[in-house]
């Protein structure tokens, strides 16, 4: 028990980029060009007017799968972002000295999936109070984060951010713990192996760690 409390809180301390494991120049496994449900592709081109955001929301299994249903979105995937090493593994990153968390980027039309919508999902779908954890998944992979790419998306991940902190200050949960970056400033996403790719899709039965806390985010 003690080791395990003694990894549990390494695994919740976030690396500076010093400590931080070196990485490498490319890959180190090939990334698949479709999405094993949709058809499309994992790395573009997309069509004209399809948007990207990154959004961190624990184990990016079930967070990936609840993505890839929504409509209007024009595909997901699986990866790293946020933290210092270039082209991690998954074994790097579940050691947290990476410091990235695991990222679900998520292409769509705003025509379709407005932007507000997209981020309402979001919040709804985890606890974006835990800090370094999701759930019983513990490390700084889990934390709760959005990666924007437009002005627009930072707006709309602040507007929802603080009209849902009063939702779940009601029902008795803490502060919103999610960082909001601009993703030109964090990292760039760096796709996850194969296998973890619509996981969920290949492994139906599979670990499906998606923690609602049961509260609405209200509409803008």
């Amino acid at each position: 028990m003690a080791g395990w409390l003694f990894g549990s809180a390494m695994k919740s301390t976030m690396v500076t980029p010093d400590r931080a494991l070196t990485g490498r120049e490319d890959y180190a496994y090939p990334v698949p060009e479709r999405h094993a449900v949709l058809g499309t592709p994992l790395q573009g081109p997309w069509p004209e007017g399809t948007q990207v955001i990154y959004l961190a929301l624990g184990c990016f299994w079930g967070a990936e799968k609840e993505m890839w249903q929504l409509p209007g979105v024009v595909t997901t995937a699986a990866g790293y972002q946020g933290g210092f090493t270039p082209y991690p593994t998954y074994e790097e990153t579940c050691t947290a000295l990476t410091g990235h968390t695991e990222t679900v980027m998520v292409a769509y039309d705003p025509a379709v999936l407005p932007t507000t919508e997209l981020l309402r999902t979001f919040w709804t779908l985890h606890d974006p109070t835990q800090g370094f954890r999701q759930g019983n998944d513990v490390g700084t992979q889990y934390r709760s984060a959005i990666f924007t790419t437009t002005p627009e998306q930072a707006e709309a991940a602040r507007t929802t951010r603080d009209l849902y902190a009063p939702e779940l200050a009601r029902n008795g949960y803490g502060e919103i713990t999610t960082e909001i970056r601009d993703a030109a400033e964090a990292s760039p996403f760096y796709y996850a192996e194969e296998y973890h790719q619509q996981y969920l899709h290949k492994v139906p039965n599979g670990y499906c760690p998606v923690h609602s806390t049961g509260v609405a985010c209200p509409a803008p």
